[in-house]
């Protein structure tokens, strides 16, 4: 496993060791002492899953304290372009973002610390996205801002396809009105 630190500190893309063969591939998608000793410390209690079709916007969502969350996502199958927006009041790298590619054929794996917005557009139908959290979901912690914001300075890519966003994405504020 290759485990690569990003331009903001915490934000780390893990590129799993994948044993491919006539019989398809093999590889590790979690174990604790390894990710520990690679610097990702949180204990992860509980996953989830999503499975979208291309042009689907999800995010950019994070929880606040006391109930925020680190995550550690993939994609099963097909690809996202996933970002981490630093969204931590006072941090050196405030309203910044890191953004890549996972997808089913990478296996690569986006670790985001507690208090990073997290969104993605998915780029090809039939995407199942899976991610594991460091603290449970609550609603009255939910928090958003707008995936276009342009003080963001995110350039998503052009896939060719309207974006499908959900009713309540549409409606998150502006990171200055935070």
């Amino acid at each position: 496993m290759k485990v690569i630190d990003t331009e903001i500190e915490g934000v780390k893309l893990v590129e799993p060791d994948i044993h491919r063969d006539s019989r398809g591939y093999f590889c590790e998608t979690y174990s604790e002492e390894r990710y520990r000793r690679a610097g990702i410390t949180a204990t992860f209690v509980q996953d989830n899953e999503s499975m979208s079709s291309k042009g689907v916007v999800r995010g950019l969502h994070w929880q606040a304290d006391p109930h925020s969350q680190a995550k550690l996502v993939r994609v099963i199958r097909g690809a996202v372009w996933d970002v981490a927006v630093d969204v931590r009041k006072g941090s050196p790298t405030f309203g910044r973002h890191v953004a890549a590619t996972l997808s089913a054929e990478n296996g690569r794996q986006f670790f985001i610390p507690r208090g990073f917005a997290h969104g993605f557009i998915v780029l090809e139908d039939d995407t199942l996205f899976s991610y594991k959290c460091d603290n449970p979901y609550c609603p009255e912690s939910e928090r958003g801002i707008r995936f276009d914001d342009p003080e963001l300075g995110i350039v998503w890519p052009d896939i060719g396809v309207p974006l499908k966003l959900s009713e309540k994405d549409t409606r998150h504020p502006l990171l200055s009105a935070l």
